[in-house]
């Protein structure tokens, strides 16, 4: 290439960039921000396209500001918050949401902050506020022994989750570990450990709190639909009289270096397959080469085109993805590069693939076009995350925490946009190469032969499985403490404000001549529109000896097309700011994505291409039959997965079509050829059986104009939908039980039949089911099991009914050593409720049904799931107003009945995965038959 051309391509590459600059500063987020005097950060930000406000604190305090042997405190102190504080009584936020209809009080730990959310109708703001400033100022006195002990119960659980009884769950600590000096504050876990946990005292609890969780430590952001004036007027009256605490500096910077490369090897209880994770030292939130980095690891792993992907899934046929990100935290930062191999690979071979890779990117950086489509899905993505107002105010306190500056959510897209190919091999030299890492190889047991050369062994403490090892709790129902004085009653929850109206979004249709139909709806908040094509079929029309034809399908499909290889079609989704994938169902396969609005057209005409012209790709055919393979082995390990599979034989026998896995099963992907998927493909997809649905930043015009070409090309053709047979009731109870040796909690799945989503009783169940285990913190498995007893880190039941007959489903991980206690505890809860439902009860659901309705359109997401809800089961456009007036006329005699007729603990399937050799044998006193052990040797 001559100079010339070099100069044009230089200028071409400049005024693309500058352009993209300039469209970025198009979309600005407008808010304001002050400063109490005793040092509080409040950010305002209206959004009146929706009734509804998020509220969140944020604390600069995460697990890096704890002292090494009392980890875990940060999380901990999450907990905590929502319990009580001493005007908001017991139960805190949890019963508060409830009753306002919010989206439930939630919260989230890292590293480097604590924050506590919720989005709630707008005529709730001076209760939210008045409740986050109770928590702020008024809570530490609430915290007695009882309530500490209980909650390390449930933190412990939630580490035993998620960690401890799952397959590469400790991959993290590993890592962590030996990346980071021990002085360091990120050597250890978010979550602590369970000893540190255990140790905590009720003298170091209140030490934490006193030191961080003070007005000059804390971010209160607030979004949404309400006034300025009147906001900042109840921010003064609730926050104004906490004092201010000791003085919280800014943290110094601590990145790390590596003075070698250090590799480690653990055998994992629950893995069927090895994984190899590296890790290099990296930069902290908003470093300038964190934008390139994130850039670099995008295009090294990311799709069909990604270097590490064509190396070692294509060409060597090592894995079927490559994951590679650059993890930033407020101090520091690592760049991580993940690889699940296929069975018995060796990680050698996986990590000389992976050197062999980055030497080639060496030589030859990012190609233009590749920067230019990652950048158009960063845009994207940027956008998507600012389509909420809690997303708003989240990326808000996020700004004002880590960069010193909320204003950096109108400068950050320029930023991600600015990023040169020079940039990002620059990093590259800078980071990667030659450069010491941390190697960890995660291997089945028994097959330490499968980790990298030289590796030593991970050190990790495994816990385990006692009875009684931990005291049994009692909570009381009352507290005694001393109230901190304040100048007016905050023991007087504010009134609501003016009750919004609830108004649901303009939809529109229409039925294009090949029968396709259309639903959409206008919103124009952020430049994005989001769609999905649903076609009914997916699993139920599937042959039983060739189940996980629909799923090969929907995988296959975006791979490629007539005239673009996989390759191709991928950078043409990519460069239009898009996204377009394919999942198959149990009642149908659906087409999703999203894009820039200005690009919908475009990207619509590659939906058509995608949809009418499949490439039929024999090597791509070859790979996802693979992958398809690899997450069926990976399941056999996964106590949860095991638990929805098994259910599904128990409820639906295991000859019934939806008895089955959509993956399948080894045998029935091996025997699945390129000629079933195209004989499915020609006589089950037809636009006749389908229905397009559009949310975002379009008109129907526009949308109609865009699918016309794919309803004129795409042939209508009858497709007859089978009729099932319904799964019935059990005669009566069984316990079944499937053993995972060692499992440090026993998965829990208990349920029957019910009902399918198109029964006139189905909405009526749900509002029943709310007290009992679908409402979150507010329901009766959540408070005695998680609350009062500490057994579970979280519980739930729920109605999951489609157009066929699905179940009552109670789901929950317990801890092992009481798994008898918790089966006991639920079945003695399932049998009172329909005596126990009471006046209040019925209060307290018909205010959350009712109310949560101001948020149910607010995000992009919600807006197609009405639409799908509408179309799917012949709703009427206005059946939101039509529950509301379904609720109001429900009274406690509706739901006892209703419970009594689908909730019946005596015809029940009562399934336990976990470890049969210590928790099994007990069960039986529960007079539920003698357990059946399922995968008996």
């Amino acid at each position: 290439m001559n100079f010339k051309n070099i100069f044009l391509l230089f200028c071409c590459c400049f005024l693309f960039t500058n352009l993209q600059a300039q469209q970025a500063t198009d979309f600005n987020v407008d808010f304001e921000t002050f400063t109490l005097e005793n040092g509080l950060n409040v950010i305002l930000h209206i959004d009146k396209s929706d009734p509804v406000v998020a509220v969140a604190l944020t604390a600069h305090v995460g697990s890096a500001r704890e002292k090494e042997g009392r980890t875990g405190f940060a999380h901990l102190f999450e907990h905590l918050l929502f319990l009580e504080s001493e005007n908001l009584g017991k139960g805190g936020l949890d019963k508060l949401s409830a009753r306002i209809g919010g989206s439930g009080a939630n919260g989230s730990t890292s590293r480097d902050r604590t924050n506590y959310f919720q989005t709630v109708p707008k005529d709730a703001l001076e209760k939210m506020i008045w409740a986050e400033a109770d928590k702020l100022g008024y809570f530490i006195n609430t915290v007695t022994a009882p309530v500490l002990a209980k909650e390390k119960e449930v933190v412990k659980n939630e580490k035993r989750q998620g960690v401890d009884n799952r397959p590469y769950g400790h991959t993290y600590y590993v890592i962590d570990k030996n990346l980071y000096p021990k002085d360091h504050p990120y050597h250890w876990q978010v979550i602590g450990s369970l000893e540190d946990l255990q140790n905590a005292s009720l003298a170091d609890v209140k030490e934490f709190y006193n030191r961080w969780y003070v007005p000059n430590n804390v971010t209160l952001s607030i979004a949404g639909d309400f006034d300025r004036e009147q906001a900042k007027e109840w921010v003064h009256k609730y926050f104004d009289e906490i004092p201010r605490g000791p003085e919280v500096k800014r943290r110094e910077k601590q990145m790390v270096a590596l003075n070698q490369t250090k590799k480690l090897f653990y055998e994992d209880n629950f893995a069927q397959l090895p994984q190899l994770t590296l890790a290099w030292p990296s930069v902290y939130s908003y470093h300038k080469d964190a934008y390139a980095l994130e850039v670099l690891a995008k295009y090294l792993s990311e799709g069909k085109n990604a270097p590490l992907y064509q190396n070692l899934a294509a060409k060597k046929g090592l894995t079927d993805r490559v994951s590679m990100f650059n993890y930033t935290s407020e101090l520091a930062g690592q760049l991580m590069l993940q690889v699940t191999a296929y069975n018995d690979i060796d990680l050698d071979t996986v990590e000389k693939a992976i050197f062999e890779t980055l030497t080639e990117f060496e030589a030859n950086g990012i190609p233009q076009k590749d920067l230019k489509r990652i950048k158009a899905q960063q845009e994207t993505d940027f956008y998507n995350s600012l389509s909420s107002v809690l997303g708003k105010g989240f990326q808000l306190a996020q700004y004002q925490i880590f960069a010193n500056d909320p204003n950096y959510i109108n400068k950050d897209v320029a930023k991600i946009l600015a990023v040169t190919a020079e940039d990002v091999s620059r990093v590259y030299e800078k980071y990667i190469k030659a450069k010491n890492y941390v190697a960890t190889s995660f291997v089945p047991k028994g097959k330490t032969e499968l980790a990298l050369e030289g590796s030593k062994p991970a050190e990790i403490i495994e816990e385990k499985i006692v009875e009684n090892a931990e005291a049994e709790i009692t909570q009381s129902n009352t507290s005694n403490y001393k109230k901190t004085p304040s100048s007016f009653d905050r023991s007087n929850e504010p009134p609501y404000g003016k009750a919004p109206k609830l108004t649901t979004p303009n939809i529109w249709e229409s039925i294009l001549p090949s029968g396709l139909k259309l639903y959409g709806i206008t919103n124009n908040e952020v430049p994005l529109v989001k769609f999905s094509l649903e076609m009914q079929g997916g699993l139920i029309l599937e042959k039983p000896g060739k189940v996980g034809v629909s799923n090969l399908l929907a995988n296959l499909i975006t791979k490629g097309t007539k005239n673009k290889t996989p390759q191709e079609l991928e950078e043409a989704i990519q460069l239009l700011g898009a996204e377009i994938r394919v999942q198959a169902g149990k009642e149908k396969i659906v087409l999703s994505g999203s894009t820039l609005a200005k690009n919908y057209a475009k990207t619509i005409d590659l939906v058509q291409e995608i949809l009418l012209e499949p490439r039929w790709d024999n090597t791509e055919f070859k790979l996802v039959k693979q992958q398809a393979l690899s997450r069926i082995q990976q399941q056999k390990a996964d106590p949860n997965s095991i638990g929805n599979n098994e259910f599904r034989k128990l409820m639906y026998g295991e000859n019934h079509i939806l008895g089955q896995n959509i993956l399948g099963t080894k045998a029935s992907v091996n025997s699945i050829t390129l000629a079933d998927l195209k004989k499915y493909y020609s006589e089950n997809l037809s636009p006749k059986r389908s229905v397009f649905h559009v949310v975002g930043a379009i008109e129907k015009d526009e949308a109609l104009k865009g699918i016309r070409g794919l309803s004129v090309a795409w042939p209508p053709k009858s497709v007859k939908i089978p009729e099932l047979k319904q799964a019935q009731l059990p005669g009566k109870s069984q316990i079944y039980f499937y053993d995972v040796p060692g499992a440090k909690q026993s998965i829990i799945r208990f349920g029957a039949p019910a009902l399918s989503a198109k029964d006139s009783a189905y909405y009526a169940a749900q509002v029943m089911n709310y007290r009992l285990g679908g409402g979150g913190f507010a329901s009766q498995l959540t408070q005695e099991l998680r609350e009062g007893k500490g057994y579970t880190y979280g519980i739930r039941s729920k109605f999951e009914g489609g157009k066929n007959k699905g179940p009552f489903l109670i789901s929950s991980g317990v801890r092992s050593n009481i798994t008898y206690d918790a089966v006991k505890l639920i079945k003695e809860i399932i049998e009172n409720y329909p005596h126990s439902f009471n006046a209040e009860d019925m209060e307290v659901t018909r205010g959350f049904m009712i109310k949560s309705n101001a948020r149910k359109f607010e995000t992009l997401n919600a807006k197609l799931d009405m639409l799908s809800e509408i179309s799917t089961y012949g709703r009427d456009k206005n059946y939101i107003k039509q529950r509301e007036e379904l609720v109001k006329k429900l009274n406690v005699m509706d739901i006892r009945e209703l419970a009594e007729k689908y909730i019946d603990p005596e015809k029940m399937y009562f399934l336990i995965v976990g470890d049969a050799k210590t928790q099994m044998e007990k069960l039986e006193d529960l007079r539920l038959g003698k357990p059946v052990l399922l995968n008996e040797k």
